[in-house]
């Protein structure tokens, strides 16, 4: 339901002797739009919010609790993976990263690894507090591209930062 607030216009008449009578107060009403920024749930395409570039400063990092499937080359500039391994069986290097909880899964036809996540679906590289990821300069391509790309391109799963009191 719309929001109605209202705008005062004095009406100022000039009676029959020229003199300028007591100024009369119009009240006229203006319908205002609510507008609701509802919490986007993961799960659930249909409720995410198409993407601003101002909606980051206020989301509560909700990107961040998608699964991140990162290359061979984004694992060695996040500085897991050494450069001369990039020769080494993909398989190999898959499994040094999963014994050291680097990540959960790897898909030996594409080539990509799942970074591993937090008990709470966040991702390791994301500071509990602040809610700012501590590898940014140095994040993957998924992450560098979203919401370019991902499940709903164009489209973000913004759920509002909860405001401490």
């Amino acid at each position: 339901m719309p929001t109605l607030r209202f705008r005062q216009k004095v009406v100022h008449k000039l009676n029959n002797s020229g003199i300028i009578a007591r100024p009369k107060t119009v009240i006229h009403p203006i319908k205002m739009k609510t507008t609701l920024i509802a919490a986007a749930e993961v799960d659930r395409l249909e409720t995410w919010q198409r993407y601003t570039s101002n909606m980051c400063h206020g989301c509560h990092s909700t990107c961040c609790t998608l699964p991140v499937e990162v290359k061979i080359k984004d694992l060695i500039r996040i500085g897991v993976v050494d450069e001369f391994e990039k020769d080494d069986p993909p398989k190999n290097v898959a499994k040094r990263l999963q014994k050291e909880g680097i990540i959960e899964r790897f898909n030996q036809k594409s080539g990509i690894f799942t970074l591993t996540r937090m008990s709470n679906d966040d991702c390791m590289y994301l500071d509990r507090k602040s809610r700012l990821c501590t590898i940014y300069d140095k994040r993957p391509d998924t992450c560098r591209n979203h919401p370019k790309i991902g499940p709903r391109p164009g489209y973000c799963a913004y759920k509002p930062k909860v405001v401490g009191r």
